[in-house]
């Protein structure tokens, strides 16, 4: 960590990050992407259902309550996500040691280098059909931007709960044998 002192926020995060209660919902790679695809299904389901809201002729209702309903397991995915990574993207800088910073600024540079890709393709795909119509399709390109806006927003957890490591074993040392 930095010589900069700790706030009660910090300390706070910092505890509350490296909360060790809910390690089986990550304790394997394979639970962690698990939590990662759940996370990027449950995103892509509340986006669909509030694009539906937006587009939909009358007040659909329902996609209110859907949206609330989906929203609960998303959060717990995000503190899934957040638990596993040790709260790498949630924490201060100053509250992260030299190992925690530089793997920061590894997921923060592979998602914006998959964001960007997004965003090339999105606007691609958005000239490709205004061009085959003949003019833009204008009631999908503000939702499409923002379904991007969010993938831009949520990529970097999705890319840190991806490449998160295993927790080190504990070492155990047997009785009566010799310690290095």
């Amino acid at each position: 960590m930095t010589t900069t002192r700790l706030t009660r926020y910090d300390r706070s995060m910092l505890r509350l990050m490296n909360d060790r209660r809910a390690a089986a919902w990550y304790a394997t790679a394979a639970r962690r992407r698990l939590a990662v695809a759940a996370h990027v299904t449950l995103t892509l389901a509340i986006g669909g259902v509030m694009t539906h809201m937006f587009l939909a002729e009358g007040e659909p209702l329902w996609t209110v309550a859907v949206t609330a309903v989906l929203l609960l397991p998303w959060m717990v995915a995000t503190g899934v996500i957040n638990g596993a990574t040790r709260g790498l993207l949630e924490l201060r800088e100053r509250a992260l040691d030299e190992r925690q910073s530089a793997e920061r600024s590894r997921v923060l540079a592979r998602a914006h280098r998959a964001t960007t890709l997004l965003l090339a393709a999105t606007a691609v795909t958005l000239l490709i059909t205004g061009g085959a119509a003949g003019d833009a399709p204008k009631a999908y390109a503000a939702p499409l931007l923002i379904a991007v806006l969010v993938v831009h927003w949520e990529m970097p957890l999705w890319v840190a709960g991806w490449r998160a490591q295993d927790e080190p074993a504990d070492d155990v040392v047997e009785p009566g044998a010799l310690v290095p």
